[in-house]
């Protein structure tokens, strides 16, 4: 007498896994696949921040939000923390190799890490979207970029910041984190070296 078998049941984990990674993709699927023109909108949630003409998000010193833990590897394949660079300025820039207004911003990036490196200012970028790190090293080095990205190819870093916060809402968003790990200034879209350093100096010269 043979005996039909029963159909197999996932276990509670693998369903929680399943759902898991479910999120991430839909969250990191979420944000525009390339934004052009870097506006923005008032945050939820309560967030006390400011957009001002340029674009720029701010918000006052008293009333940031904490950093998400920001940690994974490089395209290189090394281990980056980014809470390894308290004490500094921290320009985080999320980007891909296929976004054409990310390659139109490269340049500037390179050009005011050079700039800003011995003012207590560290670039990190994040690279989204991009299966295999091949396509943006590639990008990097057409572009001169030489500080290191985390890659990131399903946005599970993206989904960490906040909501409502100053969080990447566009590819490319460039967010800006001040000498206490606090996020400060955000700007949707591609920027240039000026509107770089709108972000950035007045956070250097904080005391």
């Amino acid at each position: 007498m043979s005996l039909s078998r029963a159909p197999r049941r996932r276990s509670n984990r693998t369903r929680r896994a399943m759902s898991a990674g479910a999120v991430v993709i839909a969250g990191a699927l979420a944000l525009s696949a390339c934004g052009g023109d870097g506006s923005t909108s008032s945050g939820s949630s309560g967030a006390k921040f400011v957009t001002g003409k340029s674009g720029i998000s701010t918000v006052a010193k008293g009333e940031r939000q904490d950093a998400p833990k920001l940690d994974g590897k490089t395209l290189e394949g090394k281990k980056l923390d980014v809470d390894d660079f308290k004490g500094k300025v921290v320009v985080m820039n999320v980007w891909g190799s296929w976004c054409t207004p990310c390659r139109a911003e490269a340049p500037h990036f390179a050009k005011v890490a050079k700039e800003t490196e011995d003012k207590g200012v560290a670039f990190v970028g994040i690279n989204t979207r991009d299966d295999s790190t091949g396509p943006a090293l590639k990008f990097e080095e057409e572009w001169g970029v030489e500080y290191p990205s985390l890659h990131d190819p399903i946005g599970k870093l993206l989904l960490r910041f906040p909501k409502g916060s100053l969080n990447p809402q566009l590819i490319p968003s460039t967010i800006v984190i001040d000498r206490e790990g606090k996020l400060a200034a955000r700007s949707l879209g591609a920027v240039n070296a000026e509107k770089l350093h709108q972000m950035i100096d007045p956070l250097i010269a904080e005391k």
